[in-house]
């Protein structure tokens, strides 16, 4: 799946790219005109005038000019919890990606072009829309509206160290004035904020797990006695780091299991800082919380945390260690003077969590296989009901997450489900809604990216079919995709390479004719985690590849309000055979679901590709076969097996069975 500001770069369209596919669906009535007299407003439009009176109050009191309010939360979240949607009570605007900004005569939305046809839905006329997302535009902006000397509000608690630090760079040297303010003045006016869940937290069952929460800590302090810089602490923030060192899960983030969580380790003491009235007496003897050896977990109020490590700072010979990437500005700013603190751009939990052990990849295998029976279940399903014009893209999404729930230990979706039909497919990042689905067609080409949480492991993975005939070039295009997936799946590489290093194997097809796609080539997936799992993948930011990481690879191809293309698939590094040199990686793929063969132009293949696809094919048969029909599900395993025929030869225009071969025997005879 493409993702936006944690892994990959946006596919941007034109703004009139956009409208022409989008309100052609929702009809322009239902934007925004505030040039009109009187201005014209949407029902969906969101009045905030009485919120910007009063946010501009406090900004007053606080001796602010601009106040920033990014659509983030504390642990620097790529989901956030409905308490934390800031941004979206503030302007209305309730997209997944924006940064805002007020000053006391305007208020302007940064957003991608994801959202621009949405902002214009849900934004009243208080509110400009910026079209460029990148920092430097913000602070660009900043420096024309705020004079020299004037200061500039935020909460710190909702800035990673890395963000600030880039906020800093553009506005210090300008001499406007980043000012932290420890009470959020947005949720000083938010009467009705939304509580933090009620919900228990719970535990991995033993079964799923190989190293015990005690052998994590240790772990963990093991590295930090390496470390030369000998931290006494580490601070985890990203709420995926206290989950996966506590083997724990929670219910705060829609599509991840986490719980609100910041965790103080050091060499001889753990502090868990929760929602404490949410530890079950059986979670408080499972942590230990009854003691306080250096095993032995001391539960603290999540809103203790900063009064907490202000006061650990406050010992002579303390160094806590930090990841800047989910560490906010608020806790790093108590790490003074420079010698209490040691950074990194990932903490060594995230580093660890990012090698699977042997029982972690069992378990993500076993939840592709089952993840692959429901994907197969729907593309089986739209096969016979999509000539009939029954299905649109929200019944198509609809269908896939109700296959997944019929599987084992399924718990929903791992992320909002892109379904996309024509022109909609070209929007990389699209997801339905009831005014923008379109009826599936065999006219179109169809992108499904989805994926699903289950308890032993996270799935995500993208399948574009045709039900009708495409064009060459839709043919030749969706080859080169292929290609692109197939020569990073079966690339050899030493041990310890990056994947920036790896990923123009993804592109290198289609630049061969002048195509390319404006996203990531991969990221990380975890075990009933995130779906975007840092620090996994083919960025310049990601860290080496290591036996065991787990990365989804997915490259594609967007024709601008035609089509779109993305083949993903999730694969795990395992060591490879060569001729000579030891210490080699290469990919094994664990998603298990055919290409659509009527898009594959086989004359394009190479042998070497051909041959991964049709070792590719006896590998879904091996694993699937008994996997459907184990739950029965016979027609859907006859349509994997006519899909995963084996090509004959590298250029065969078509595919022979070995009916048809037998028949193609026996003609001439008949003759």
């Amino acid at each position: 799946m493409t993702v936006s500001g944690w892994i990959v770069a946006l596919f941007l369209v034109t703004l009139t790219g956009v409208e022409q596919v989008l309100l052609s669906e929702w009809g322009s009535e239902t934007e925004r005109n505030c040039s009109a007299v009187p201005p014209f407003l949407p029902p969906t439009a969101v009045n905030t005038s009485l919120r910007l009176q009063e946010l501009r109050a406090d900004m007053t009191a606080h001796n602010i000019t601009a106040y920033i309010i990014p659509g983030t939360d504390a642990h620097m979240s790529e989901y956030i919890a409905a308490r934390d949607a800031r941004l979206a009570w503030m302007s209305g605007f309730t997209g997944s990606a924006g940064t805002a900004v007020v000053t006391q005569d305007r208020a302007v939305l940064w957003t991608d072009s994801r959202y621009w046809v949405q902002a214009a839905r849900q934004m009243d006329c208080n509110w400009e829309m910026e079209r460029d997302v990148s920092i430097s535009s913000i602070t660009s902006w900043l420096i024309r509206e705020v004079k020299e000397g004037d200061q500039v509000g935020l909460d710190p608690f909702l800035f990673s160290v890395d963000t600030f630090a880039a906020y800093s760079a553009s506005l210090s040297p300008a001499k406007r004035i980043l000012k932290s303010v420890l009470d959020n003045l947005v949720d000083k006016i938010w009467t009705e904020r939304p509580p933090v869940r009620a919900d228990n937290l719970t535990r991995l069952p033993d079964s799923f797990i190989e190293r015990t929460w005690q052998m994590k800590v240790e772990q963990i302090r093991g590295q930090m006695l390496e470390n030369i810089y000998q931290p006494s602490a580490l601070l985890l923030s990203a709420l995926d780091e206290t989950a996966w060192l506590f083997n724990m899960r929670g219910n705060d983030i829609p599509f991840n299991p986490f719980f609100f969580s910041y965790t103080l380790l050091t060499l001889d003491q753990i502090w868990l800082f929760v929602h404490t009235e949410r530890v079950t007496p059986e979670l408080q003897e499972y942590l230990k919380a009854s003691c306080n050896a250096s095993l032995c977990v001391q539960l603290l109020d999540y809103n203790l945390v900063h009064a907490h490590l202000q006061m650990y700072l406050e010992g002579a010979d303390v160094r806590v260690w930090v990841g800047t990437k989910y560490t906010n500005q608020a806790l790093y700013e108590l790490l003074t003077p420079e010698r209490k603190r040691l950074q990194s751009a990932y903490s060594p939990v995230l580093t660890t969590k990012a090698v699977k052990d042997s029982t972690e990849q069992i378990n993500l295998r076993e939840a592709h296989i089952r993840d692959a029976v429901a994907v197969m279940q729907l593309l089986h399903r739209l096969e016979s009901s999509v000539p009939e014009g029954s299905e649109t893209e929200v019944t198509a999404a609809k269908f896939v997450d109700e296959y997944r729930s019929m599987q084992r230990y399924s718990r929903g979706p791992s992320f909002e489900t892109i379904s996309a039909s024509g022109p909609n497919a070209a929007l990389a990042h699209y997801s339905p809604s009831k005014e923008t689905a379109r009826k599936l067609s065999v006219d179109e080409m169809y992108l499904l990216d989805s994926g699903g949480q289950y308890l032993d492991g996270t799935t995500d993975i993208t399948r574009t079919v045709h039900w009708g005939t495409p064009t060459a070039f839709q043919k030749e295009a969706f080859t080169r995709v292929l290609m692109g997936n197939i020569e990073i799946s079966r690339t050899k590489f030493p041990t310890w390479s990056r994947g920036v290093n790896i990923e123009m194997l993804g592109r290198r097809a289609l630049w061969e004719v002048g195509l390319n796609y404006g996203h990531g080539t991969g990221h990380g997936v975890g075990n009933y985690f995130g779906v975007h799992e840092w620090p996994v993948g083919f960025q310049s930011d990601n860290i080496p590849f290591l036996e065991g990481m787990f990365t989804s690879i997915e490259p594609g191809y967007y024709k601008e309000n035609e089509f779109g293309i993305r083949i993903e698939d999730v694969a795990v590094t395992v060591p490879a055979q060569t001729t000579y040199g030891s210490s080699y990686l290469t990919f094994e793929t664990v998603s298990l679901v055919p290409y659509d063969r009527k898009l594959i132009n086989t004359s394009m293949l190479s042998p070497e590709q051909l041959q991964w696809l049709n070792t590719y094919y006896q590998t879904i048969r091996a694993k699937m076969g008994p996997a459907l029909m184990g739950q029965g599900l016979t027609e859907v395993h006859d349509w994997m097996i006519k899909n995963t025929e084996p090509f004959l030869t590298a250029g065969a225009p078509v595919l022979l069975t070995s009916v048809s071969m037998l028949l193609l025997f026996l003609t001439p005879a008949l003759l």
